[in-house]
């Protein structure tokens, strides 16, 4: 008798479209697809074809700790994804594998200890100091955003990567482009070549630099020649970029915090409880749109029951992860003392975010700020005046209305 083979059956694909949402609602296609399986199939509005999708925390982790899907693989694929452009370029450690994601990683290691974020750790606190003294001076009302949200992160970022006071507004404004979908492909492109263009020069120019901030560093490490210049650019393009999310992760949850009064009078109350705080709201706050960089699958490999083909492009989500029940009872809750809180909210695996010890730096000195020197902060508009980001793959208040 000949054997047949029944066709293999994969879900549908859903399409996943670019949505400005506002608040901290959470993605309501992103609920639907959880609730479809914890793999399925989604379009999204640029790049070519459809991707897997995986969503339940454990598989999650899995696939960005597994070296049979490939980051590099991705730069010879027109994969479907949100932004109209890829956010970092060849060489960048966005689309690198191990070991040569670790060889580049490792050049800017000392920058993001513990012991390199704590050297920032007072001048950025004296920094948020001036901040909150000129919001005061200027009296209510006023945009949280535009005084505080927004320039404390890129002063910070900048001091860690070495970049001069002078040139703070410019990687601002090339940031904004680089991380909208809505100016289009050819404006978000040039704003990435002129960031990177910059940072060329910076770094070319600290080859003998015996510093410890970013730049520094991979200058140093390209006078080595342990990684080469375009590796090097690639890397402060990102981690610049990256540095700026603290704005919009910052708006969000001051948004929640203003909107909920009984949260914001406990975290002024308790100001032991605040770390522990902090990490529930990075759970809980959705804080982009749709996913982020795909993965290619270089051999099958079966998750949570499904065939994924080898070639076949494969996206996670961490907004998911985060709300999985199995690992974070009641997910649709915000509980302040949840522990443990092993959120996914920087990442997970060779790819976890450098940054994420000073973001929660940022956060922690940001709430003690706000909350201890503003006693009697709220919003100055009804909640749904608050406008939020439109066309952004990082999602937060464009402007967050304050009085006190």
């Amino acid at each position: 008798m000949q054997e047949t083979t029944l066709p293999e059956i994969r879900p549908p694909i859903r399409h996943w479209p670019a949505q400005d949402l506002t608040g901290t609602d959470f993605d309501p296609v992103l609920s639907e697809l959880m609730s479809e399986g914890p793999v399925t199939r989604v379009q999204l509005p640029n790049g070519e074809g459809w991707a897997w999708l995986v969503t339940r925390y454990d598989d999650v982790r899995a696939v960005t700790n597994d070296p049979r899907f490939s980051r590099a693989a991705v730069m010879d694929r027109q994969v479907t994804r949100l932004a109209p452009h890829f956010i970092p370029d060849r060489d960048a450690v966005g689309f690198l594998d191990p070991p040569d994601h670790t060889r580049l990683r490792r050049s800017v290691a000392g920058a993001f200890t513990a012991k390199g974020v704590e050297r920032v750790r007072l001048k950025a606190r004296a920094v948020l100091d001036e901040l909150v003294d000129e919001l005061l001076r200027g009296g209510p009302p006023a945009d949280l955003t535009a005084a505080v949200l927004g320039p404390f992160p890129i002063a910070v970022i900048c001091e860690l990567m070495g970049v001069p006071a002078g040139d703070r507004h410019g990687m601002h404004v090339w940031t904004q482009v680089i991380l909208s979908s809505a100016h289009g492909k050819e404006v978000s492109e040039r704003a990435k070549r002129e960031m990177a263009a910059y940072f060329s020069d910076l770094i070319g120019l600290r080859e003998n630099s015996t510093g410890q901030d970013v730049t520094s560093l991979l200058g140093a490490a390209v006078g080595r020649g342990e990684i080469t210049l375009e590796e090097a650019v690639g890397l402060a393009v990102l981690l610049q970029i990256g540095g700026e999310a603290v704005t919009a992760n910052s708006g969000q949850m001051f948004y929640l915090l203003l909107t909920r009064p009984g949260l914001l009078e406990r975290l002024r109350a308790r100001p032991g409880i605040r770390p522990r705080a902090i990490d529930e709201l990075l759970r809980y706050i959705p804080h982009r749109n749709a996913v982020g960089l795909s993965r290619i699958a270089l051999e099958d490999v079966v998750i949570a029951g499904v065939r994924i083909r080898a070639g076949d492009p494969v996206y996670v989500s961490y907004l998911a992860a985060n709300r999985d029940p199995d690992v974070f009872p009641d997910p649709e809750s915000i509980d302040l003392s949840r522990h443990p809180n092993p959120h996914v909210a920087f990442g997970f695996g060779p790819h976890y975010c450098p940054g994420g010890m000073l973001a929660r730096l940022e956060e922690e000195l940001l709430m003690d700020a706000l909350l201890d020197r503003v006693p009697g902060l709220r919003l100055a508009v009804p909640p749904d005046q608050v406008p939020f980001r439109k066309g952004a793959l990082i999602r937060g208040p464009e402007a967050l209305p304050v009085t006190w």
